[in-house]
């Protein structure tokens, strides 16, 4: 089996190299270029992942997949670094982090597995700052989170929910009381900062929060599409009155499911 697997990879290699040298399209592309795309791919397999679509998240693997070949092969034809680089780095990064396995430590539970994930982690960023690692262009909720975590980590974080819900109401206050159109910029990100926050202290994701929010506004909205049609009239000859009136009757609807 792992002498077919590295056939079929290797096989990968070959035809992305191939496409770099032959194709016009494929061989103008830079790592800049196509970075878009790899964001793109992770969230379609995401998707395909919270479907529980497996014929889906074939596909989207291999796409994903794709994409790392693909960057690592414009940086050989750069002459920067290969595939095998890649491969080799993170070889050593999961054994490095396995002492358990690889090693003499012992842990006897996934709990103390990350807590000595955590610690090597530490060891491995030290002499640089507590934030290094989070990506800047990581969605803002996720990234507050992270950034919010580790800064607990290190004692900067409140004891009680309800010093939390404080924070949350002094907030909300300095964005009402905000005048200039920066003043409400600066004031609605330390709100959903402090809403942040607050979504940790619940244990809830305020990403897949807002997430399902989405969902469900989209879902009423169809509701009120729905009903529109019915009348045979548009959406812009229907009141705020009457769409909030369906909007209403969206949500009995799902409590109803």
């Amino acid at each position: 089996m792992i002498k077919k697997e590295g056939e079929n990879f290797q096989r990968l290699v070959e035809l992305v190299e191939r496409l770099r040298r032959e194709c016009p399209w494929d061989r103008e592309q830079t790592n800049q270029s196509i970075k878009n795309n790899l964001i793109e791919e992770a969230y379609e397999l995401f998707e395909a992942i919270e479907e529980e679509n497996d014929e889906k998240i074939i596909e989207e693997l291999g796409d994903l997949l794709l994409q790392v070949v693909f960057h690592s092969q414009i940086k050989k034809d750069s002459g920067k670094f290969d595939i095998n680089t890649v491969i080799e780095n993170l070889t050593e990064k999961l054994i490095r982090r396995h002492p358990h396995i690889f090693g003499e430590s012992q842990v006897s539970d996934s709990k103390g597995v990350l807590k000595q994930w955590h610690e090597i982690k530490q060891k491995e960023r030290e002499g640089k700052s507590i934030f290094d690692g989070i990506p800047k262009r990581m969605p803002a909720l996720t990234r507050a989170v992270k950034v919010q975590n580790r800064a607990g980590k290190v004692g900067f974080e409140w004891n009680k929910i309800e010093d939390v819900w404080k924070k949350v109401e002094e907030e909300l206050q300095e964005l009402k009381d905000a005048q200039s159109q920066q003043e409400k910029i600066h004031e609605v990100g330390d709100i959903l900062i402090a809403i942040t926050n607050l979504s940790r202290f619940m244990k809830v994701d305020p990403e897949e929060a807002l997430h399902l929010s989405v969902d469900r506004m989209i879902s009423r909205f169809w509701y009120i599409e729905k009903k529109a049609k019915e009348q045979n009239r548009s959406l812009e000859e229907m009141s705020l009155e009457k769409m909030d009136k369906y909007w209403n009757e969206a949500k009995e609807f799902e409590k109803g499911q």
